[in-house]
């Protein structure tokens, strides 16, 4: 008798024995879909002249069973060596891209790959070369997460695979991504700020050139529309990058003749630069970040957050990665508001 448990198979063994779980194998799907092994074999290696009724009964097979293809052993067996994967980041000294990078190396560990880092800093300059080292040194699957600057050069490395994650590349905007939902994201910050009786709301960004940004934006101006409160352009401040660049941003503000009474900021290093603005205020604004991060829950209040699963994230990256198709695709990962004290304030 066989089931699933969290994404394995579990097997009752006949004779008594306790149940073990193990992941499913090549053999449990032709089993499954009554097929040879060697029918398993060309389906999940892609090789021609399998007929389509055979390929389906094979998916739903593998579907049900949830079954993941060892990609490394597949390479090793081709005489191919170890699988190893690149991750190119913006800056791993961000907690949001450390906890990214843990995710994706534990992702990677199930098909027994190999991960190499790389971190870009903001410059586009170097996200290219870093790419363009990786292939050259025989890393041909990357996961990026891309610059603002265009990336359709990327469209020359024939042998390249990509998936990119966070954002849309400028430039491939048919190429596999995974995406967060992050107009819901600025929607739901916004909406919840609004729900506790602000209607001067700040919208502390990054650069909007950026995908994610523009999204998390477009959800905050679409909430203030939906609430019938004008945007304020004096009440956005755009392509900040660092918490000291914030505070400043944030104090300055503060000290309009009608300032703001709450804030949305687009990542983790806003709501860190809003929390250090505030330690020098009397002030007690509202506010809401895009990015949980680990010392979230420690201040008072507690930073109000929309935040989501990076494991999920790293996993549909790999995923994506280890099962190339021609047809870009994108893969949406959901978010949730975590309320904690920030975004309850009431305006003053």
């Amino acid at each position: 008798m066989t089931a699933r448990e969290n994404g394995d198979l579990v097997v009752s063994l006949n004779d008594g024995q306790e149940a073990a779980t193990r992941k499913p194998t090549m053999a449990d799907v032709a089993r499954h879909a009554g097929v040879s092994l060697k029918t398993v074999s060309r389906v999940v290696n892609q090789e021609p002249h399998v007929r389509a009724s055979l390929q389906q009964r094979v998916q739903a097979a593998i579907d049900a069973l949830g079954y993941r293809r060892n990609e490394a052993a597949a390479r090793l067996a081709r005489g191919a060596s170890m699988l190893t994967l690149g991750l190119v980041m913006e800056n791993i000294s961000n907690e949001f891209y450390g906890r990214l990078a843990a995710a994706v190396e534990a992702a990677a560990a199930e098909h027994e790959a190999l991960v190499v880092f790389g971190s870009y800093e903001e410059s586009a300059d170097k996200e290219r070369m870093l790419i363009e080292s990786m292939y050259a040194r025989g890393v041909d699957s990357l996961i990026v997460v891309p610059s603002a600057a265009d990336h359709g050069w990327l469209a020359r490395h024939a042998g390249l695979t990509t998936v990119f994650v966070d954002r849309v590349p400028p430039g491939l905007v048919t190429a596999d991504a995974v995406l967060l939902d992050d107009v819901r994201g600025g929607q739901v910050a916004t909406e919840h700020l609004l729900a506790h009786g602000h209607r001067r709301i700040a919208l502390i960004s990054d650069d909007e050139d950026i995908s994610s940004v523009h999204d998390r934006a477009a959800g905050h101006r679409t909430a203030l529309a939906a609430a019938g409160v004008p945007a304020d352009e004096t009440l956005v401040v755009h392509a900040v990058y660092d918490p000291a660049r914030v505070a400043r941003e944030v104090a300055r503000l503060l000290d309009l003749a009608d300032p703001p009474t709450a804030f949305f900021a687009t990542n983790n290093r806003a709501a860190i630069g809003i929390l250090q603005a505030l330690r020098e205020r009397p002030e007690r604004p509202a506010y809401v970040g895009f990015d949980d991060f680990a010392l979230a829950g420690v201040f008072n209040p507690g930073v109000t957050v929309v935040r989501y699963d990076t494991a999920r994230l790293a996993r549909a990256a790999v995923d994506l990665l280890l099962n190339p198709s021609r047809a870009g695709r994108r893969v949406k990962v959901p978010i949730e508001l975590v309320a904690r004290g920030s975004g309850e304030l009431p305006p003053p």
